[in-house]
């Protein structure tokens, strides 16, 4: 752990802060799926979603760090036997943000994303949505992060796993670094004209003492 950060679950007041958080951790795949012009940004999306406490985005499936106070970084995690049910909110929840003209769209653009990024297999807490401020990047605290949740999980899953975006060979090589090992390589031809979904490293490690 990162010696003067302070963990803790998000709440809905952290909105202003980890929104751009989140956002940061996939710019371009969250602009592919979620930006609608007529309805919403990716940013729209991604703070509603937060606030209404549901699905993989929501408030109470993340985690953030402080440091003097001042949330400054966020991660997600969730497990296989959570997946049915965040799909089924999901559609909820674009249905209230997008509304019946958009809804269609959003509901295809998530499914085609989920032949790079896919739903994580039995056994596995999976790690996502993972942004650190810029002026606190290379201090430890995505480490740290990544620490919590294999603490958190420890007890109920025997592998930690993540996506790391092929563009982003830095992540990839610190992931490396913490025993993550590649296990595939998801390709992707995914583009619109707000966004791009990159091809994918699917990496796993051991989630053990």
């Amino acid at each position: 752990m990162h010696p003067i950060a302070r963990f803790r679950p998000a709440t809905p007041e952290d909105v202003d802060a980890v929104v751009p958080l989140i956002y940061s951790s996939g710019p371009d795949a969250f602009n592919y799926v979620f930006c609608v012009p007529q309805k919403a940004s990716a940013q729209d999306f991604l703070r509603a979603a937060f606030l209404g406490g549901d699905t993989q985005f929501g408030w109470r499936n993340h985690s953030v760090v402080e440091l003097d106070g001042c949330v400054v970084g966020v991660g997600a995690a969730w497990g296989a036997e959570q997946t049915l049910r965040f799909s089924l909110q999901a559609v909820r929840r674009f249905w209230r943000i997008y509304g019946w003209r958009h809804v269609l769209g959003v509901l295809v653009r998530g499914l085609r994303t989920e032949s790079v990024i896919r739903p994580p297999r039995p056994g596995c807490l999976y790690v996502a949505h993972l942004g650190v401020a810029p002026e606190y990047r290379s201090q430890g605290l995505g480490h740290a992060l990544l620490h919590w949740f294999a603490e958190r999980g420890r007890a109920a899953y025997r592998t930690l796993a993540l996506d790391v975006a092929v563009t982003n060979s830095r992540a990839q090589a610190l992931y490396e670094k913490l025993g993550f090992r590649v296990c595939a390589e998801r390709p992707s031809t995914l583009s619109n004209a707000h966004g791009f979904v990159p091809g994918a490293s699917y990496m796993e490690r051991p989630n053990a003492n």
